[in-house]
C-alpha cells in the first residue's frame, strides 16, 4: 500500500457534494491532491470542441481529424481545460473519481448523533427532522439554533467521514499518512 498525505476535509467536502451539478472531484493518486473539475466549463469546452457543423459523419477507422479552423477557447478557460484533459485522458489510473457519500450511511450517521444528544427538546426536533423527504436539510436547519450541538455534530460527522474516506482510500491501495 502506498502512503500518501491526504486532506481529509477536502475529500469530505467532495463526498458530501452529492448533487455534483457544478463540480466533479478526483483524487490525484500520485500527489494526494483533490482535483476539482467545473461541470459548466467542461460542457462549454465540449460543445466548442464538438461543434457538429465542423464535420459530417466520421468513419470509425479515422484516428485523427484536422479541422479547417481551431476552436477558439478563451484564455481564462485554458487552465481548466488542461486539468480536464489530464483527468479524462488518464489511462494509467492516476485520477480516481471521489464518490458521493452514500445517503444511507449519511442518514445513519445523523440518526446516531441524534441518539447521543442529551437535550431532550433538541433530540425530539432532530428526530422529527429526520423523518421523510428533505431530512438532510431539516437536520442542518434544526442545528443552526444550537451552535454548540452544531459544532459537536461537525466533529462527530468528521470522525465518521474520516473512517469512510480511509476505507475508500484502501480500495485504491492508498494508506493516508
Amino acid at each position: 500500500m502506498r502512503v500518501l498525505t491526504i486532506d481529509f476535509d477536502e475529500i469530505q467536502r467532495a463526498m458530501e457534494d452529492v448533487s455534483r451539478d457544478s463540480f466533479d472531484y478526483y483524487l490525484d493518486t500520485e500527489s494526494g491532491k483533490v482535483v476539482v473539475v467545473s461541470e459548466n466549463i467542461m460542457k462549454e469546452v465540449q460543445s466548442m470542441l464538438l461543434d457538429e457543423s465542423d464535420y459530417d459523419e466520421i468513419p470509425e477507422d479515422v484516428e485523427y481529424i484536422e479541422f479547417e479552423k481551431e476552436p477558439e477557447i478563451p484564455e481564462w478557460m485554458l487552465d481548466e481545460l488542461e486539468v480536464y484533459l489530464e483527468v479524462i485522458l488518464d489511462d494509467k489510473g492516476r485520477f480516481a473519481r471521489i464518490p458521493e457519500r452514500d445517503r444511507n450511511v449519511a442518514y445513519k450517521t445523523m440518526y446516531e448523533f441524534m441518539e447521543k444528544v442529551n437535550n431532550d427538546e433538541l433530540k425530539e426536533k432532530l428526530k422529527i427532522a429526520l423523518s421523510g423527504k428533505g431530512a438532510f436539510r431539516r437536520f442542518k436547519d434544526v442545528l443552526i439554533e444550537y451552535p454548540k450541538e452544531r459544532k459537536r455534530w461537525h466533529g462527530f460527522n468528521a470522525i465518521r467521514m474520516r473512517k469512510e474516506i480511509t476505507e475508500w482510500l484502501e480500495t485504491l491501495g492508498i494508506k493516508p499518512s
